[in-house]
């Protein structure tokens, strides 16, 4: 199964591209897909407890099961005011 992981902000900054096209098993969740890039991109480890995900455009938690072709989204902890 593939599906395409877009990164936003720091962590497309740490990966050095803003879309992945990433292998998965099946029964894979938003939790692999990440636990995958962390393990191609070690820097990514300190966001594991703060990233926010989605797929195909609706927010969604890590446990939420993933398709093939599915788009997921992961973006950092902002801040602001």
């Amino acid at each position: 199964m593939r599906v395409k992981v877009r990164l936003f902000a720091r962590l497309r900054d740490l990966v050095g591209s803003a879309e992945i096209d990433q292998a998965v098993p099946e029964g894979a969740t938003i939790a692999t897909v990440w636990d995958g890039l962390v393990s191609q991109h070690p820097a990514l480890a300190d966001y594991s407890r703060a990233v926010s995900c989605a797929r195909n455009d609706d927010f969604s938690r890590m446990q939420a099961p993933v398709r093939d072709g599915d788009e997921i989204a992961f973006l950092p902890p902002v801040s602001g005011g």
